[in-house]
C-alpha cells in the first residue's frame, strides 16, 4: 500500500490549503510555489502515487482531472489563450510528492515545454 502524502491531508481538510474544486473523485488547489500567474494541482481522491501504478479502477478520476482542468482554466480566463498540463512520473520528471498530479500553469507565454 502507498504511503499517504501531504495531498492525502489537502483532500481531507486537515491542512490548509486554497481548495478551487472538489468532488467525490479529485481535488483541486492553487500550488504554494506558483511557477506561473496560474498554477493549479488537481488530484485523484484517491491515492495513486505514480502514473506507472494507474489502472483502469482510475479512469473516472483521471477523466474528471482533465474536465476540472478545463473549467479552471475557464475561471482563471486563460483557456482562449492557452495553457499547460503536465503530469510527472518518478525521480527524472522532476515528481516530488508521489501521490499523482496534474499542474495547471497559464496566465502568460510559458515558452517551449524543453530547452534543448
Amino acid at each position: 500500500m502507498a504511503e499517504e502524502t501531504i495531498f492525502s491531508k489537502i483532500i481531507r481538510k486537515e491542512i490548509p490549503a486554497e481548495i478551487l474544486y472538489q468532488d467525490d473523485l479529485v481535488t483541486a488547489f492553487t500550488d504554494i510555489a506558483p511557477q506561473a500567474p496560474t498554477h493549479v494541482l488537481i488530484i485523484p481522491n484517491v491515492l495513486i502515487p505514480t502514473v506507472n501504478d494507474v489502472s483502469a479502477e482510475h479512469e473516472p478520476a483521471l477523466g474528471r482531472m482533465f474536465t476540472v482542468a478545463r473549467q479552471l482554466a475557464k475561471k482563471a480566463g486563460i483557456d482562449e489563450s492557452g495553457y499547460r498540463l503536465i503530469m510527472n512520473c518518478n525521480a527524472d520528471s522532476g515528481q516530488e510528492v508521489y501521490h499523482i498530479h496534474m499542474h495547471l500553469l497559464g496566465g502568460r507565454p510559458l515558452g517551449p515545454l524543453l530547452a534543448t
